[in-house]
């Protein structure tokens, strides 16, 4: 079915007149920005990361933080908006520092809860990198409770994720903890 059909007609069973000037083409608009929202299903971790692990003999905490997420709550379909922090301890290999950007958009890109997201990201650092440990923190603002239901605007919702040495090791959990509090 076509997509833009789709919203046709959720626009007209809100009452609206799907003719009226402001209307005539977002059934086509929305379409387009919906399949932009969820391009993550089409992008694998592969083609994310294309290629850019490299060989190093560094063993010390990496992180990159704030980086800056756009995701849709799959029970509700609205946004939700925030940051993650992501490190790891690498063994050996190194990945480019945006390709974990890349892959907290392609989770991001995706019907999604928190909590899945913050695991999603985790695991494919460590499966991409072999890292001894990777530890991913989200926080995030979600629409759902802001638009409707409790409608508090000014919660947050923080996730993390600890595998490998980020789990097993109490300091490397607040050495990591501490650097992205700052």
């Amino acid at each position: 079915m076509d997509p833009a059909k789709l919203y046709e007609a959720l626009i007209t069973s809100a009452g609206e007149d799907i003719s009226r000037d402001g209307l005539k083409k977002t059934p086509q608009r929305a379409s387009k920005a919906f399949e932009f929202l969820t391009q993550g299903y089409s992008q694998s971790l592969d083609e994310v990361v294309n290629g850019a692990i490299f060989e190093s003999d560094n063993d010390e905490m990496v992180i990159v933080k704030d980086i800056e997420l756009y995701s849709m709550c799959e029970h509700h379909l609205l946004p939700f908006v925030g940051k993650a922090h992501v490190a790891y301890l690498p063994k050996g290999k190194v990945i480019g520092l945006s390709k974990i950007a890349r892959i907290t958009d392609m989770y991001s890109r995706r019907l999604q809860i928190q909590e899945q997201l913050t695991k999603q990201i985790a695991d494919a650092v460590m499966q991409v990198t072999g890292a001894a440990g990777v530890g991913v923190v989200i926080e995030a603002q979600h629409f759902c409770m802001m638009m409707r239901g409790v409608q508090k605007q000014n919660s947050w919702t923080t996730s993390s994720m600890m595998l490998g040495s980020f789990r097993d090791n109490d300091r490397t959990r607040m050495e990591f903890l501490q650097l992205i509090t700052r």
